[in-house]
């Protein structure tokens, strides 16, 4: 007798009541980091908060809404600057936090380019720092700038062309009479920040948390002066449109004309023939990234070849032919499932949080400590809370904080 085939479980209300909550509060905090440039959480908290909801979706279609955070890019423009429709559609990149995300990515690429004219084609990658600064866009005509612009939502940005002038790595005539639409990111050196909090400091002013709130805030000021005495870099990284000139075959090509024509490149990148050589240079800058003058989460992978590039196109956010490679989170988000004591070997007692298991600085948790009932008191903790928590090196995590919100 055959057994019966059990239909798959859909979301309980539990599944439905956690999905809702996590909207509100990545659409909470996503408008604190990309409109008000005041973020709450830390980045990798966020990227917690997306790659659960995410799950959630994946695992129940029927939870799936065209309206989803993981379906957007950036955030809404604000209504202090002209708004400015972009030529060429901006995007936001996937993530993969491991090696075994980042070559489940390379078999999704292989798979899609096997139904192409390309079948035959064994793609080459480059892979550059993921800088923590804000998205540019440029528009020049016959080699003079005429427009900056921030990514916004990804139709639809602010004009920053008065304070994007005022950046030395930008320049303001290119060395060919070209038409061009690059992107690039605006960055602020981690000196700088740290000047800038000293005199905000002084002033009664709020401190920047970090160098990409730093750098949005620098960007979208109304005052160009404010801009300039900030010292801002630049790093361009793609080309959308080109004209007046051969448009290149590869990334990696797209890089090196972009510094013949003026722009600044960050020359630490890599051109790999296999997804080892890749793997490689993640590991060496994950223990040198602390050594850059800037902030970095991670390296940015793309397939190389531009024909390849358009034959795997987009998805609704994201480019098919790349990914952002992160490095280990030391913070992340989950759910505090329970409190228990615990007696040690001297007698004595500590709680400890028994969390929903999540993934941070490389391995899966699911438990931290809570040291004693003065923590638990000072946090407000309590069962069913979502929780941020923080992990360096072989410490054992600990909770930061409560999302109250």
């Amino acid at each position: 007798m055959k057994k019966p085939v059990s239909k798959p479980k859909g979301a309980t209300v539990k599944d439905r009541t956690r999905v809702r909550a996590l909207r509100e509060l990545i659409e909470h905090h996503r408008a604190r980091y990309h409109e008000a440039d005041a973020p709450e959480i830390s980045d990798e908290a966020y990227d917690s908060l997306i790659t659960e909801l995410a799950q959630f979706e994946a695992q129940f279609s029927e939870l799936k809404i065209k309206e989803s955070p993981t379906e957007k890019v950036g955030g809404a423009p604000s209504t202090a600057f002209q708004k400015v429709t972009h030529r060429v559609r901006q995007w936001s990149f996937d993530n993969a936090f491991d090696e075994k995300e980042l070559r489940e990515w390379n078999e999704r690429v292989l798979r899609n380019l096997a139904g192409t004219q390309w079948k035959a084609s064994v793609p080459s990658y480059v892979a550059e720092h993921k800088i923590d600064g804000l998205k540019v866009v440029l528009e020049y005509e016959n080699g003079a700038l005429v427009r900056a612009a921030t990514r916004g939502d990804g139709e639809v940005g602010e004009d920053i062309t008065h304070t994007a002038r005022t950046i030395s790595d930008i320049p303001h005539v290119l060395t060919k009479k070209v038409s061009l639409t690059v992107v690039g990111e605006a960055w602020l050196p981690e000196s700088e920040l740290e000047r800038i909090n000293v005199e905000r400091e002084k002033a009664g002013e709020p401190l920047f948390q970090n160098p990409r709130n730093a750098a949005a805030g620098s960007v979208r000021q109304l005052d160009p002066e404010i801009t300039r005495k900030r010292k801002l870099k630049f790093f361009a990284y793609d080309i959308d449109a080109v004209a007046g000139v051969a448009r290149p075959k590869t990334q990696h090509e797209e890089l090196e004309l972009l510094a013949t024509l003026g722009l600044v490149v960050n020359k630490r990148y890599v051109h790999a023939t296999s997804l080892d050589g890749i793997v490689h240079f993640y590991e060496t800058w994950k223990g040198k990234k602390d050594s850059l003058p800037y902030g970095v989460d991670g390296v940015v992978v793309k397939i190389d070849e531009v024909a390849l590039q358009e034959a795997l196109g987009y998805t609704a956010k994201a480019p098919r032919f790349g990914i952002a490679f992160k490095f280990p989170a030391e913070e992340a988000t989950t759910v505090l499932e329970d409190i228990r004591l615990q007696i040690g070997r001297t007698g004595v007692v500590t709680p400890v949080a028994y969390l929903r298991p999540v993934r941070i600085a490389g391995s899966t948790v699911s438990r931290a400590t809570l040291h004693n009932e003065d923590q638990i008191a000072r946090l407000d903790i309590r069962v069913g809370d979502t929780v941020v928590l923080q992990k360096a090196g072989d410490v054992i995590p600990e909770i930061l904080r409560v999302l109250m919100e």
